[in-house]
């Protein structure tokens, strides 16, 4: 009888594609997938090591599925991913309830891996991270109708807070008739949206073709038929070219969406950051989008009490983004990661105060929110059906506004119609409700 193995992936897009060709590799290799961890003989926790709160959600699963083994009902219990990558000597002399942990880097020998770990117990490997496999068949997690496309892998760009180039090291594009290959097979499989993702996604083909590539592989993902939308996230502001925004604007099939993780606007902390730009070069960069592409909708992330981050500096933040009026942002309290050189900087800023600078930008998007909601009402939006909400017995989907995931829904009822999952419809705006559009279908 085939054994029986079961995912928790956890974090971000990256490494939910990474879990998912892990997957599909344990199922050629003869294993048996179950979509209930809880059924499996063997428990994969596919961790997340970015920041401490995404370290303490990985932890805490791996104890809670630990419950299980010790009740006898999984066999072994196995930690993959970021946190098993970055804290590889650490992770089973402080979580004995572990088996197996392997580095991301060990990803492609993971059937051989685990069957070595029933044989003797238990199981390190910790090869290259470069060896990780950045594409494959795999295992999708997401509904049919849309996947996520990993473009890149690894990141030069050294942000001092981040310790990602630690865990999965230097910049790697994949090859544009690879990437095309892919969304080719993802297409005929009823795929309607392909979200392209890296670690930097306008960084993509500087490795490979010498400057920047992005612009040339929409357009050629662009000509794939059955595909409806392409959206890209992660894009890095220098990296911003006129091609890419002249594409955005010309390809209908390529969403008007940037999400730009700009961080700050303060030039003082972005230098800190290793970033480059200052609140008057970024208001230029977004004025030069919005002139260059219609209607496009922006999505930033920002990180308040910065070390040596003042009232001062988070005043011009605050300004700026009342001034810019994102459409989307989501703000975050620094997390001072260890091994990282904003760690060891002075004047690192209380928990309480961070979280107090947060609130008030969490506050003033809200307000930004309600107002850019008011301005759809009356509007006819089309919509990507996702199913249906049976508490509040409405359907509810996302248009090309809302990233899958990151962004809001679209909420509407349908009395004359039934819509079919993972199919467009066209949704009038009547309302709002805490940052998500409410309508009817027409």
């Amino acid at each position: 009888m085939a054994v029986k193995v079961g995912m928790i992936s956890l974090g971000c897009a990256k490494n939910q594609v990474d879990g998912e060709v892990l997957m599909a590799s344990l199922k050629a290799a003869g294993f048996e997938l179950v979509d209930d961890v809880a059924m499996a003989d063997v428990a994969i926790v596919n961790t997340c090591g970015f920041i401490e709160s995404a370290q303490r959600e990985s932890i805490d699963e791996i104890l809670e599925l630990s419950l299980l083994k010790e009740e006898g009902r999984i066999q072994k219990l196995v930690a993959t991913g970021c946190l098993a990558e970055r804290y590889q000597k650490e992770m089973r002399r402080q979580l004995p309830e572990l088996d197996g942990v392997f580095g991301i880097g060990a990803n492609g020998e993971i059937a051989s891996l685990i069957q070595q770990m029933l044989d003797q117990g238990t199981a390190e490997a910790f090869p290259e991270k470069e060896k990780l496999p950045i594409c494959g068949q795999r295992e999708l997690s997401t509904p049919s109708w849309f996947a996520y496309l990993k473009i890149a892998e690894g990141c030069d760009n050294r942000c001092t807070y981040c310790a990602i180039p630690s865990i999965r090291g230097h910049y790697r594009s994949r090859p544009m008739e690879e990437i095309e290959a892919e969304a080719r097979e993802l297409a005929a499989n009823g795929a309607k949206e392909l979200v392209l993702i890296a670690q930097d996604t306008t960084r993509y083909g500087i490795d490979l073709y010498g400057e920047y590539s992005l612009a040339k592989l929409l357009r050629r993902l662009a000509g794939i038929e059955g595909l409806s939308w392409l959206r890209v996230l992660y894009c890095y502001p220098d990296a911003i070219t006129d091609e890419l925004l002249e594409v955005m604007a010309q390809e209908e099939k390529v969403v008007p969406y940037i999400d730009l993780p700009l961080q700050h606007c303060s030039g003082k902390v972005l230098q800190a950051m290793n970033r480059r730009g200052d609140r008057a070069s970024l208001t230029a960069l977004i004025q030069k989008i919005r002139e260059k592409v219609p209607g496009v909708i922006l999505r930033t992330t920002l990180i308040t009490g910065f070390p040596g981050e003042t009232e001062g500096d988070f005043t011009e933040l605050a300004e700026f983004v009342k001034e810019i009026g994102f459409d989307k942002l989501g703000c975050f309290t620094y997390s001072q990661e260890e091994g990282t050189p904003a760690a060891a900087l002075p004047d690192q800023v209380e928990q309480e105060e961070k979280e107090r600078r947060a609130e008030i930008i969490a506050q003033m998007q809200m307000d930004i929110s309600e107002r850019k909601c008011e301005a759809y009402e009356g509007r006819t939006l089309q919509v990507l059906v996702e199913g249906f909400d049976r508490y509040a017995e409405c359907w509810f989907g996302r248009s090309y506004m809302d990233a899958p995931d990151v962004d809001g829904k679209i909420f509407f009822t349908a009395k004359d119609k039934r819509p079919v999952l993972g199919q467009f419809a066209q949704v009038e705006i009547d309302g709002w409700m805490d940052g998500d559009l409410t309508g009817n279908l027409v």
